[in-house]
């Protein structure tokens, strides 16, 4: 699993021109799945990004978590995390994977996210050709791939 997390003072989703999610301060998180993820890595994944500290303290420092600030997220899937552009000039998407094992992990990770949080995770919708607006804070956005676990 291949994730793009921004710290955001405010995101939104909208799914044919309608609101489907929106949150104030929190995570905005795109999610790729690749056919070799499976469950290990989406319970790694969400203990990690429940954990990560790159939330500002009274310091300034980055030094709280989503737990620490009480902060919402948003999880919007986004097979092109996992394009191949090492020939030509089309991307590749061969190892994303396909939608029917995509979707199980997908809410699989949306589920396990909010527990470890311990709140709903917002989304946007699997398959669908979303908007999606943010207000990027800081700007802080980290990459994380459960497959390079730097």
């Amino acid at each position: 699993m291949r994730v793009v997390i921004q710290r955001v003072s405010e995101a939104s989703v909208n799914v044919h021109g309608e609101g489907k999610s929106s949150i104030q301060q929190g995570l905005l998180i795109f999610l790729g799945i690749e056919e070799s993820d499976g469950s290990q890595d989406v319970s790694w994944l969400s203990k990690k990004i429940a954990q990560l500290r790159i939330f500002s303290d009274e310091k300034g420092l980055m030094n709280r978590s989503i737990l620490d600030i009480q902060g919402e997220v948003i999880v919007v899937s986004q097979f092109t995390l996992h394009a191949k552009t090492k020939k030509g000039n089309r991307p590749s998407y061969i190892n994303s994977a396909r939608s029917e094992q995509a979707i199980p992990l997908y809410e699989e990770f949306v589920k396990v996210l909010g527990e470890e949080i311990g709140k709903a995770v917002q989304t946007g919708e699997f398959r669908a050709n979303m908007q999606v607006s943010l207000c990027n804070d800081g700007p802080v956005t980290i990459i994380i791939d459960t497959k390079n676990k730097e």
